[in-house]
């Protein structure tokens, strides 16, 4: 008997939203709702956008060189972290930039959280589909548990470490392409890095670093938080 489609939107938006009730509370001036929600929705757009462009990316190499493989270091690093991180990005840049509810330097760093469980929630959709017809709540539940301590949580934090950069790069004009650039390549190498452990790593080295991982950006994302709470509100209007 075919399984309800409803298990797919259900455990794939599960993980996202738990994630998202959890940063939001450390909002001090929370954002409406309908903000929320926007932000959220390009982040699934900017989900799609990745998958055309990893495509992309994988049928130049394979016209250019002939060799590329799914699980190469190029493949991993080029051709999905920096792609996932960069539209994330371009999320944030086209939902929020030119609104005035972005006035306070956490904001970014929030909004950027928010794109990415957004994105991570359609990737968990994608995969549950793998499942489909013959999904059960029982096997949903167990790919999305672990999805919501991995995938899910690691596309919340390195997104959320670039949001930390692109905060700094507001107040630091003089800086705010070389922030900028840090933000990103620090986002792409870690996600590059981790992605790496998953594939390619044998042994307890393939928990290991992964879970390394994701306690660095947790704890960085978190001091970048108290951070930016310290810092005077400003309105931003341009970038």
């Amino acid at each position: 008997m075919p399984s309800p489609i409803y298990l797919l939107y259900f455990f794939g938006f599960l993980p996202s939203i738990v994630w998202l009730l959890f940063y939001l509370r450390k909002d001090v001036h929370p954002e409406s709702n309908k903000m929320i929600v926007k932000v959220f929705f390009f982040g699934m757009l900017a989900a799609f956008l990745a998958i055309l462009l990893e495509k992309g990316f994988q049928e130049i190499n394979l016209f250019m060189a002939g060799t590329l493989k799914a699980n190469s270091i190029l493949a991993i690093f080029l051709g999905g972290a920096l792609i996932e991180e960069y539209v994330k990005y371009l999320a944030v840049r086209t939902s929020v930039f030119k609104n005035s509810e972005l006035d306070e330097p956490p904001d970014i760093l929030l909004y950027m959280i928010v794109a990415a469980l957004g994105f991570a929630a359609l990737e968990n959709i994608l995969v549950l589909s793998n499942y489909h017809p013959i999904l059960t709540s029982a096997k949903a539940l167990e790919v999305m548990s672990w999805r919501f301590v991995s995938a899910t949580f690691l596309h919340a934090l390195c997104s959320g470490l670039f949001g930390y950069f692109l905060a700094l790069s507001f107040f630091r004009t003089k800086r705010r392409k070389i922030l900028f650039f840090s933000g990103l390549i620090l986002a792409t190498i870690l996600h590059g890095l981790y992605n790496f452990s998953i594939i390619r790593v044998e042994g307890l080295e393939k928990l290991i670093l992964p879970l390394f991982i994701l306690i660095i950006l947790a704890w960085f994302v978190s001091v970048g938080f108290k951070k930016l709470k310290r810092m005077k509100s400003i309105c931003l209007t341009d970038n």
